[in-house]
């Protein structure tokens, strides 16, 4: 027999996960049935995590950060240069923001590559246009901020946040992300 106070707590955290779900509709839309092939090891915030207050900058150096894409659907990559799991995965983070440029519009997500290159930072804008890379900006994580308010210690890892900049889920490791089954979920992020 369950104890009446688990029954209620359980009760009550299982009503507490789904109002969550009901106040992020990107939360809802991207549930496991889209969570497959490439995108298999995604992982699903239980409830949708609001992020700290967090800064990077530019190749230009100038200060932006995550609040300034509030209203889009935002991958936020952690990469390098010399990763070479990374440097494999760019391309494809390269077509996942030409093909939801087509398909939702620029306004709605936006891929954030953010470079963990500190020393080897000259190194970027050649590796950009060694790879063709035309539909991602260039930003870097200065003092590697971002990475430890984020508790990133894998590389590449990329975390999906929704247009009201609460993280949603995460990818550890590399991921082909212009294949069907990305895309789709990048869509269903947008809510």
């Amino acid at each position: 027999m369950t104890h009446p106070a688990r029954y209620f707590l359980s009760r009550r955290s299982l009503f507490a996960g789904a109002l969550s779900v009901l106040a992020s509709p990107a939360l809802a839309n991207v549930g496991p049935d889209l969570l497959k092939g490439t995108l298999a090891k995604f992982e699903l915030a239980p409830a949708p995590k609001p992020l700290p207050a967090i800064g990077f900058t530019d190749a230009d150096d100038k200060a932006l950060s995550l609040a300034g894409y509030k209203g889009k659907a935002v991958l936020l990559n952690f990469w390098a240069t010399w990763c070479a799991p990374c440097v494999k995965e760019m391309p494809s983070l390269d077509r996942l923001q030409a093909a939801m440029d087509k398909e939702a519009g620029k306004d709605k997500f936006v891929v954030v590559p953010l470079s963990l290159d500190g020393p080897s930072k000259p190194k970027v804008a050649p590796f950009y246009k060694d790879k063709n890379l035309a539909n991602l900006g260039i930003y870097f994580d200065k003092g590697r901020k971002v990475q430890q308010a984020l508790d990133v210690s894998v590389l590449p890892t990329s975390i999906l946040i929704d247009k009201d900049g609460r993280e949603i889920g995460r990818m550890l490791g590399e991921a082909d992300w212009d294949k069907p089954e990305a895309i789709a979920v990048m869509k269903a992020a947008i809510g």
